[in-house]
């Protein structure tokens, strides 16, 4: 049987800092070199060892040792320093070996790291999950036509962990590669599990990707076993994640639409590479950022800038998703504006069932028509108070 070797970069996790040890400090200036010894020299005494012009050695007793290390020596330093000071941790007290260089990193990603203990055991456990948000149709609000994985972690106590909290720790202790491949893996797992019958959009991150057709077999197998067909798959970037190389996002995409895959791109409207990228990109869906929506029937800025947009996006044959919908204002102005597809708390929140029915109030606007309007659940009121119960609703 034919099987299939570990990346290395994506699935194998870094060990947790446990225990003591020595840490190894290179600094990068003579200026950043006397900052950090005549803190240490002050406040830790024996611990800290000068070694060379600009290196020092700093004892840590225990894994909280580390930690404090760490943090005082960020705090010594600037953004810069700590990006240009090289650090080695070896446990006890020996010497490094010439196998251990390979683990050295920067300073920055070393705090990130000495912190990251439970992400690392988290990913270890794979204690991460799915919750679903739907994608409607903006002129059917109560018609699904999409579900959207959004990862989230588990606490050992089953408590759940938000995404930004996984992702800003991940991103600066070099965990970008594990977390980014067991959310996808994780999306299509429950989405095979939900059964799932519309179409499925799954965010990835382009940095997390060395190279599609290697980096991404394991997702494709995932989809493949879960009996999902191509075609119900969307894989969207975001522009916080987008690659400053796009001649590789380029790549991964075209090897997404090779396999029959959809392609969005996130966050539209929220950076200045979100037309360049359009043009050169093709994606099949635009997602507009929800800031550019948020309260877009009162700011005339936002509303010019979404209106040529959806125009754009229609002469090109480009999908449109406004994200971010929050009022019955909102939901209004984008439909009448040309949006296909919508997203928001207005509309659900994120739950770990798919919501295959939202419930949408009714409005009196003459734009629209009283199909809009679901029989209201039992205990919610109608008419004039439905506004306020489908907020509750979808909470």
């Amino acid at each position: 049987m034919k099987t299939t070797k570990l990346c290395g970069r994506c699935e194998a996790l870094p060990e947790k800092i446990e225990g003591g040890g020595r840490l190894f400090v290179w600094l990068p200036l003579g200026h950043s070199f006397n900052k950090v010894i005549n803190f240490f020299l002050r406040h830790a005494g024996e611990s800290c060892q000068v070694v060379g012009e600009r290196q020092c050695v700093l004892t840590a007793e225990d894994e909280a040792d580390v930690k404090s290390i760490a943090a005082s020596l960020c705090e010594q330093l600037t953004g810069e320093e700590i990006k240009d000071t090289n650090v080695l941790f070896v446990a006890g007290t020996g010497e490094p070996q010439f196998a251990d260089f390979a683990r050295m990193t920067n300073l920055k990603q070393f705090a990130a790291m000495s912190q990251a203990g439970w992400l690392v055991e988290m990913l270890a456990e794979s204690r991460v999950t799915s919750h679903f948000q739907p994608i409607v149709y903006a002129a059917e609000p109560s018609r699904v036509f999409a579900q959207e994985a959004l990862l989230r972690g588990i606490e050992t106590d089953g408590s759940l962990v938000s995404p930004g909290r996984i992702l800003d720790l991940c991103r600066d202790a070099d965990l970008l590669f594990q977390v980014d491949l067991l959310a996808r893996r994780t999306a299509v797992r429950l989405a095979g599990h939900h059964k799932i019958d519309s179409k499925i959009f799954i965010n990835f991150n382009p940095t997390a990707i060395y190279d599609p057709t290697f980096c991404l077999r394991s997702t494709v197998r995932a989809i493949d076993e879960a009996g999902i067909q191509a075609s119900s798959i969307v894989f969207e970037v975001t522009e916080s994640d987008r690659s400053q190389d796009e001649n590789h996002l380029q790549r991964i995409l075209e090897y997404y639409r090779n396999a029959g895959f959809g392609v969005a791109l996130d966050d539209v409207g929220s950076g200045y590479s979100s037309l360049n990228l359009i043009h050169k990109l093709r994606p099949d869906y635009i997602k507009l950022d929800m800031d550019l929506i948020r309260d877009i029937h009162k700011d005339e800025c936002k509303a010019v800038i979404a209106a040529k947009l959806f125009e754009m996006a229609q002469s090109l044959n480009i999908k449109t998703v406004a994200e971010g919908v929050e009022t019955i204002e909102e939901l209004e102005w984008v439909t009448r504006h040309g949006a296909d597809f919508v997203q928001g708390y207005f509309i659900a929140k994120p739950a770990a069932h798919p919501i295959t029915h939202p419930f949408v109030p009714v409005t009196t606007r003459p734009q629209f028509d009283s199909e809009w309007m679901q029989t209201p659940q039992d205990g919610l009121p109608a008419a004039s108070s439905q506004m306020e119960a489908a907020q509750l609703e979808a909470v």
